[in-house]
């Protein structure tokens, strides 16, 4: 069991949520996720991770599958320009990979917003710290999880 995985589980051991980690196939993206899953393309979490342009800190965005980080509306909630987080600053500050990164078990604690898109469906699915393994949880469990704060910063597409 991969190092990214065991911290998630461990973080979803710890909390009083009833979770479940499932392996999936090749998941890399919301749609694949999806497919593999058998649910709506909206009830993947993706999690989209910007650098803070004045911080130099990672800063996490939790979207349904369909939607997209406003890049603008993001910085708003931030309360700071934000720019592309490179993989190592996802790797350094969060400790997963990009494909694989997770709303739990982050290495360092993470100012994260969640898409209150999410809270439309009973279960949502969220990746497990690796692109093959993902978590279920019902939407309004996701901030206690995560930290995450309901914040409007997508765009349909």
């Amino acid at each position: 069991m991969s190092k990214s995985l065991k911290r998630v589980r461990a973080a979803l051991e710890s909390s009083d949520i009833n979770t479940e980690i499932r392996q999936t196939g090749e998941a890399r993206t919301a749609q694949m996720a999806a497919a593999e899953l058998g649910v709506v393309v909206d009830q993947i979490v993706k999690s989209i991770i910007f650098k803070g342009i004045n911080s130099e800190q990672a800063v996490l965005f939790l979207t349904a599958g369909g939607n997209t980080v406003d890049p603008v509306k993001a910085s708003k909630v931030a309360g700071e320009p934000l720019g592309k987080a490179d993989a190592n600053l996802v790797r350094a500050q969060t400790g997963f990979a990009i494909g694989g990164v997770s709303p739990v078990g982050h290495l360092n604690p993470i100012r994260a917003w969640m898409d209150p898109k999410l809270l439309q469906f009973e279960v949502i699915w969220a990746a497990a710290g690796t692109p093959h393994h993902v978590f279920r949880c019902r939407p309004n469990e996701l901030p206690e999880l995560s930290g995450a704060q309901l914040a409007d910063f997508t765009v349909k597409k």
